[in-house]
């Protein structure tokens, strides 16, 4: 029978919490790294050599990512994701030890969460609106204010002064509900999933073994984490409730309705345990689920650990998109001022070169002249919206982007990537372990040079 029926005839036992204070290092009274003078380093760069071209070229409306301050600075972000009721809230509950106090999240059998709720470090606990969070632009959260009034009102923050969350924020997410209509929730909630999954530094997507379906609300969740896998962990929760043989057909059976929506070589970790705080079942595979567990808080410190590489990485990442957004327009800025003559119709010439860029080679150059890899291009089709909106006489030259005093806007850039930021990685002790950043996350191998010139 399930774990909850038993609850009314005595009170379970609880699991010894020590685990989870010497893993995640609760107790070490150990100075906090001073990251501030990094991260002052850090924004001076991106404002001075990233956002003046980002601004001139209008970024934000490609992709509609914005980098604030609040953003900057803010700590590592965990997000959790999944169908109702499968314990996304009963985790944080039990990571922060919230069970029996007032600002326990609620959990149940029916879906409970119907706020995207962020759980973050203050001096004592109380509850903030989404309004008042949205206002603060000292926060990271002033962008969500895009999605409107009724999405405001479905955020909440709660601030709870705990040892993890002075270096870690949580947040917890209402579940999937497979048949239920997108426009019943009133806000766009893809949009806002994909917002926090753009920022999250660790993604737990939890299950639970006894209703295991994956219906479309969930694939849609998949295809919105491609590009993030690395940072997604699947979480097989309530193990205890199965015996063995059950259990280990159920992770088949996740693994099997999960293969065709994610599609990369190496599958995500999955971990396979209970996590909350009551005694696991008897005759269930203990030893095991407490080291999964283990190793899920590894994981976790981990991520708080590198949180400043993993900035930085993202910080790079982000001006390398900026960088080729901008090499794209100046293209296709000089394929059109090549085409026009005295007598041309400006609008039909730019829509030819706009309907068939590669007519006029405006792709194939970029990769010709500059090292840009083609799986970093942008897609086409998303450069046809970009200049319905922004015209392109609207634009000026990348040559005429300099300044006597600034220099130019794209050798600013170009030194962010290739100088300042790989030595402000330098700077926080990378060069001893270079194996913790993957190429594949920093984009390491690009070194801008041979920059398109007219010749």
């Amino acid at each position: 029978s399930p774990p909850e029926e038993v609850e009314d005839a005595s009170e379970p036992t609880k699991r010894d919490r020590s685990h989870l204070e010497s893993t995640l290092k609760l107790n070490e009274e150990k100075p906090a790294d001073d990251v501030s003078g990094v991260l002052q380093r850090l924004r001076k760069i991106y404002h001075s050599s990233i956002k003046p071209l980002e601004h001139s070229y209008r970024y934000n409306e490609l992709r509609q990512h914005e980098i604030t301050d609040g953003e900057i600075t803010s700590k590592p972000m965990v997000l959790f994701l999944g169908p109702w009721s499968v314990g996304k809230s009963s985790m944080i509950n039990y990571l922060l030890g919230l069970d029996n106090t007032p600002y326990q999240l609620y959990t149940g059998a029916e879906p409970t969460t119907s706020e995207f709720t962020v759980i973050m470090h203050g001096p004592k606990l109380k509850t903030i609106e989404g309004i008042v969070m949205a206002a603060d632009s000292a926060r990271s959260f002033s962008p969500l204010e895009k999605f409107g009034q009724n999405f405001l009102e479905k955020l909440i923050g709660i601030e709870v002064p705990h040892k993890l969350l002075e270096r870690v924020t949580f947040v917890d997410t209402p579940g999937i509900i497979e048949n239920r209509k997108q426009q019943e929730r009133g806000y766009p909630f893809n949009d806002v999933c994909q917002w926090f999954i753009d920022r999250a530094d660790l993604i737990f997507v939890v299950f639970d073994p006894t209703k295991l379906d994956v219906g479309l609300e969930l694939e849609m969740l998949f295809r919105q984490l491609k590009g993030r896998e690395s940072q997604i962990r699947i979480i097989l929760n309530k193990a205890d409730s199965l015996a063995t043989q059950e259990l280990m057909r159920v992770y088949g059976a996740l693994f099997w309705s999960l293969a065709p929506l994610i599609n990369v070589t190496e599958p995500p970790r999955v971990y396979v345990s209970s996590f909350w705080p009551h005694d696991y079942n008897p005759e269930t595979h203990r030893d095991l689920f407490l080291k999964e567990e283990i190793s899920l808080l590894e994981d976790l410190n981990q991520v708080i650990e590198n949180r400043m590489e993993n900035k930085i990485a993202f910080i790079r990442q982000h001006a390398i998109r900026v960088r080729i957004h901008a090499l794209l327009v100046d293209r296709y800025l000089q394929t059109y001022k090549d085409k026009m003559t005295f007598f041309s119709d400006g609008e039909l010439v730019f829509r030819d070169i706009v309907e068939d860029p590669d007519r006029f080679y405006i792709f194939k150059s970029i990769l010709a002249k500059t090292n840009v890899s083609k799986f970093d291009l942008p897609n086409r089709e998303a450069y046809k919206d970009f200049f319905g909106i922004n015209p392109i006489t609207s634009f000026k030259l990348l040559s005429q982007q300099c300044s006597y005093m600034g220099g130019c806007f794209l050798e600013k850039i170009e030194k962010a990537i290739t100088r300042e930021l790989p030595d402000l990685l330098g700077s926080i002790g990378l060069g001893k372990k270079p194996n913790v950043l993957s190429c594949d996350v920093t984009g390491c191998g690009e070194t801008p040079k041979n920059r398109y010139r007219k010749p």
